[in-house]
């Protein structure tokens, strides 16, 4: 099992942030927050120190919207020199180096025909995550929102089924033992070099979304018309919109890091919360979803 923070430390440090962020204005004391959460002050304090290592001020400070603004400033001289280059020049090295290789129509049309799903449960340093991976590489990851602690999860079912629908007639297997192990590859700091594959569906712009999206770094932000410029069309914020919507890797594929130009967070499929929680780990850790070494289209 990955060595993760205690699986309930995430969900207080969710509900605290949620909360200081709607209480922004008043600035709530670490005594409030700790009282809203339900733990001692000492808890709570000790908790942000052991998910994020650093105290729970020091994390917000990452989260506001003056920091947001400043990081789409420094985002659009990093980007400018990103769509100069290319971006298909190499990233510099990480822990992780993930290669993407999309679907062809045909598989795409067949549903998953004669495909194996291998799925499981698992934990992170940001809740419960579903994952679903095939010989070639993942093509499902999600967080799950809820207490899906038990061996038989009330909602199971029902998220496997989803997965089910996308690949009518993949056949799906459950890999307790192999799904601990993958997340402990993605969420922990591997070995240099060592590869992560993502097996991926889409259209040819929602492939360019998404591969612009890889080209970014941990902690980077950057708005929907940047990303609109780096998929190579500059007036296409919408559909921008829409593909991130249509990302079923999650955190891997970072659409976290989109944000409005405002430096307001936007909408998150995992939640607003999850967002503003991963955002600042990025920054305090320099850890995040990793850039691509290659991608095949």
């Amino acid at each position: 099992m990955p060595d993760f923070p205690d699986k309930q430390h995430y969900q207080y440090v969710a509900k605290a942030i949620a909360y200081i962020r709607s209480h922004a204005n008043q600035q709530p004391s670490l005594q409030e927050v700790a009282e809203v959460v339900g733990v001692s002050e000492y808890h709570l304090q000790r908790i942000f120190k052991q998910w994020a290592g650093v105290s729970p001020k020091r994390f917000l400070q990452f989260l506001t919207k003056e920091r947001a603004l400043q990081a789409l400033r420094e985002s659009g001289d990093i980007l400018q020199a990103s769509l100069e280059a290319g971006l298909s020049g190499p990233g510099r090295l990480h822990d992780l180096m993930i290669s993407c290789e999309a679907m062809t129509p045909g598989e795409v049309k067949s549903l998953g025909e004669n495909l194996v799903i291998s799925y499981g449960f698992a934990e992170s340093p940001f809740g419960r995550v579903f994952l679903g991976w095939t010989d070639r590489g993942i093509c499902h990851l999600s967080f799950i929102d809820g207490q899906l602690y038990d061996d038989e999860p009330r909602h199971e079912v029902r998220i496997v089924d989803e997965l089910q629908k996308r690949w009518s007639k993949a056949c799906l297997q459950k890999n307790t033992e192999g799904v601990r192990q993958l997340a402990a590859r993605i969420f922990q700091s591997g070995k240099a070099g060592e590869k992560v594959h993502l097996l991926i569906q889409g259209t040819n712009f929602q492939l360019k979304v998404w591969e612009a999206l890889l080209a970014t770094e941990p902690g980077q932000l950057l708005s929907y018309s940047q990303l609109a410029d780096m998929a190579g069309s500059p007036k296409a914020q919408r559909a921008v919109g829409s593909a991130l919507a249509k990302n079923n890797i999650g955190w891997l594929i970072p659409c976290h890091r989109v944000i409005r130009e405002t430096g307001e967070f936007g909408n998150y499929r995992w939640g607003v919360s999850r967002k503003a929680a991963i955002q600042g780990w990025e920054v305090v850790t320099g850890r995040g979803g990793e850039r691509p070494k290659y991608i095949i289209h």
